[in-house]
């Protein structure tokens, strides 16, 4: 198939570039606040008396679980309500929580403290993207949520940069007896979330889009809460014995084998809570996908039904995989491995990797959009460079005993699996029908999240424990280039069609 031509290319407004410049910025204070804890690790697993697993537990699961399930929920209230108050809100929440884990004690207060900060992220997209899809023209989108998604990577590179400066200097001024007790990491986490509470009401002067005016419901909330309800166990299972025997059936003979895996998961592999929470999350979008096929089949048929939705999910979720998994592990390896200092480390780990992950997520936004002129597969194309290149650049990488090759395969591998991002999510929203950007994206990411965040960071902390080398448990994340791979050809095989029916 040849692509379609695009619309007109109408003029976009200069304010419609400011709005998405606020955005830029709450996604990249989002990701100072997740990946602050990258820098922190070495020093959190001292003071904490904690192993690597528990810390890829601390990053990963303890955050992305609720931020995935609340992201469902959330999609849907940001289809209905008004998007900038509801973001002002959660970003709010978010940079508070981060604030409370610099007062974190033990690990338990530290993990319910990433918890929040996982409740309180999961406004973000599904609001921004909506807001993206509402300020800018289809044929504009790619570039639009590539620069919205840069702050990913701006910020995972300040939090570095950030939290290094902070914790050399608390440290220098105060070796002993730290204000309230305070230690250089507690210190940076307290820090580091107090700008979000500033940029929350910078949001507040924002004009929200015509869309979201005139899509607001009577009863948001109560919506929301409902929605809440068919995902949150029990609740989950007395929602579906509503919907008829039959619905109840499968609702507990899926939490049957989902507890069965993540109990014998537990069992082989220790850590409990990693476990109980994947069983959480993986039985909460199995109820409600199984609800939304039975009350809503147009959602479900544009979505999990599509299997090019599927498809472009399971690329990004692999890519994500090995994205996250370098993204946090890269600064406690070079830490361990070379013997840099923390202000070190966010001057050549920090730095280039945001420039890296800059001009990647922006070259495959514009790339996606150049090409989507000469081939209507033009965005799933460009997730491939995703797919294959980390491969070389981590083997290399991590094997090597020059640090300045290490580095350099650091910043490539930060490039390419960047330039993935704005390709997929633009590729996912245009499979969707306007009224359900919300929800897509919030589906979208729960790939990423409950695959590559989830398992990602943990998996490698795992290996890193029982093998003693952390440089194996990073090369082991690269096995997710094989199912990204199976999902790339399918996507490149059933999109168009896909297309074709969500343009009819």
């Amino acid at each position: 198939m040849t692509a379609a031509q695009p619309e007109q290319r109408e003029r976009v407004p200069v304010y419609n570039w400011y709005a998405l410049g606020v955005l830029a910025l709450v996604y990249c204070t989002n990701f100072i606040d997740r990946q602050i804890l990258s820098i922190l690790a070495n020093d959190i697993k001292a003071d904490l008396a904690i192993d690597d697993a528990q810390l890829g537990f601390l990053y990963g699961t303890a955050f992305a679980v609720f931020y995935a399930l609340l992201g469902i929920p959330l999609g849907r209230l940001a289809d209905s309500t008004h998007r900038l108050r509801f973001l002002s809100f959660g970003l709010a929440l978010w940079s508070a929580m981060t604030m409370l884990s610099g007062l974190a004690k033990n690990y338990a207060q530290l993990a319910l403290a990433r918890v929040g900060v996982g409740v309180g992220e999961a406004s973000a997209n599904p609001c921004a993207y909506s807001l993206i899809a509402d300020w800018f023209p289809a044929h504009m989108r790619a570039r639009a949520i590539a620069i919205y998604s840069a702050g990913l990577f701006v910020g995972s590179g300040l939090s570095l940069w950030l939290g290094g400066y902070i914790v050399e200097g608390w440290n220098a001024a105060f070796p002993a007896d730290p204000p309230l007790g305070l230690r250089g990491w507690q210190a940076a986490f307290i820090l580091v979330g107090t700008p979000g509470l500033v940029l929350a009401v910078w949001l507040l002067t924002l004009r929200e889009p015509e869309r979201g005016k005139t899509a607001e419901c009577a009863r948001p909330f109560r919506t929301f809460l409902a929605q809440c309800a068919l995902i949150i166990p029990p609740f989950a299972a007395i929602g579906a014995a509503r919907e008829g025997g039959r619905a109840l059936a499968v609702n507990l003979a899926g939490a049957a084998l989902i507890a069965l895996i993540s109990a014998a998961l537990a069992l082989l592999l220790g850590n409990v809570e990693q476990f109980v929470l994947i069983g959480i999350a993986y039985y909460a979008v199995f109820s409600w996908v199984s609800h939304t096929r039975r009350a809503d089949p147009e959602c479900h048929a544009q979505t999990w039904g599509s299997g090019a939705f599927r498809a472009i999910v399971g690329v990004y979720a692999c890519t994500s995989y090995v994205g996250y998994s370098v993204t946090y592990w890269a600064a406690p390896y070079a830490e361990r491995t070379f013997a840099l200092g923390k202000a070190e480390l966010g001057l050549l780990i920090g730095a280039p990797n945001a420039l890296g992950g800059f001009l990647g997520i922006l070259a495959g936004g514009w790339a996606a959009d150049a090409l989507l002129r000469y081939t209507v597969n033009g965005r799933v194309l460009v997730a491939s460079a995703a797919v294959v290149l980390p491969v070389p650049l981590v083997l290399i990488g991590y094997t090597t005993d020059s640090q300045t090759l290490f580095l350099f395969c650091n910043v490539l591998t930060q490039l390419v699996t960047a330039s993935a991002l704005g390709a997929c999510a633009s590729a996912s929203q245009a499979l969707v029908d306007q009224h359900m950007r919300g929800r897509a994206s919030a589906l979208f990411l729960l790939g990423p999240t409950l695959v590559g965040l989830c398992f990602g960071p943990f998996a490698v902390g795992l290996v890193s424990e029982r093998t003693g080398d952390l440089g194996l448990g990073v090369m082991m994340s690269l096995l997710a280039a094989i199912p990204a791979g199976l999902c790339l050809l399918a996507g490149l095989r059933l999109y168009p069609a896909a297309l074709a029916r969500i343009s009819r």
